[in-house]
């Protein structure tokens, strides 16, 4: 249980001395109740909080899925290049958020955002392999060699092993066009690998990432919270989460 005016202020949106103004002016409801004390505690979980009527995310953790535009960097601050973060509102950017696996600056698709250290830890643990499923396209024509080669696994020039991963030809006039998943997320891995069987990425995009896939609906730049079955799919997942 947690007082009423550090839910509030933990957003990011208001001061404690802003909150009780709120409570005073009775714009704040709790479960359907107008609150009358900004001490009134409450359990954040499931909490249906309202200012003004809008309702109000009072969880201690944030997790918000991010459809990741090319031309950005995943990181909380960069001090030349435009990041990730700059897409939230400024309240948001005020509570801690960071990328839990990141993409490259070219690279568009999945990004998950969250202040749960903890969870991010465990998804990006090189111990705990996720599956990380990417559509790509090529400069080159892609053929049932280069699927064998990701299916066997490949050493490439520079001597870095990689696990045995996925490489779905897409039917497509050009034949450049492919689902590539990967049980782990070494440095620019799949540019790497391709790299490797002659083919040059000229784009790459995360579709899903563990048990979480992006949701169709979000334009590039656009974001949204988890929904509930979506974070419990997170913690009680089976993979991890890495970096492309």
């Amino acid at each position: 249980m947690e007082r009423l005016d550090k839910i509030l202020a933990s957003t990011g949106r208001w001061s404690r001395r802003e909150v009780k103004e709120l409570v005073r002016a009775g714009r704040v409801r709790a479960c359907g109740a107008l609150v009358k004390s900004p001490e009134e505690k409450y359990e954040r979980e499931g909490l249906d909080l309202r200012v003004d009527g809008e309702s109000v995310l009072a969880e201690k953790f944030t997790y918000l899925m991010l459809h990741k535009p090319a031309g950005l960097v995943s990181a909380t601050e960069d001090p030349r290049q435009k990041t990730v973060l700059e897409l939230l509102p400024e309240h948001l950017r005020k509570i801690g958020l960071f990328p839990a696996g990141r993409l490259d600056r070219d690279t568009e698709g999945l990004l998950l955002l969250t202040n749960d250290g903890a969870l991010a830890h465990e998804l990006l643990s090189p111990k705990n392999h996720v599956d990380k499923r990417y559509f790509v396209r090529v400069d080159g024509r892609l053929d049932g060699e280069d699927v064998r080669a990701f299916e066997e696994g490949m050493t490439l020039p520079d001597g870095l092993r990689c696990l045995p991963a996925g490489l779905e030809l897409l039917e497509c006039p050009a034949g450049d066009e492919a689902l590539v998943t990967l049980r782990e997320g070494k440095y620019h891995q799949i540019k790497r690998m391709l790299s490797a069987r002659g083919k040059n990425v000229t784009y790459l995009k995360r579709l899903a990432m563990g048990p979480l896939a992006l949701d169709p609906g979000l334009g590039k730049g656009e974001w949204r919270p988890l929904t509930a079955d979506e974070t419990e799919g997170l913690r009680g997942r089976d993979g991890r989460a890495g970096r492309d």
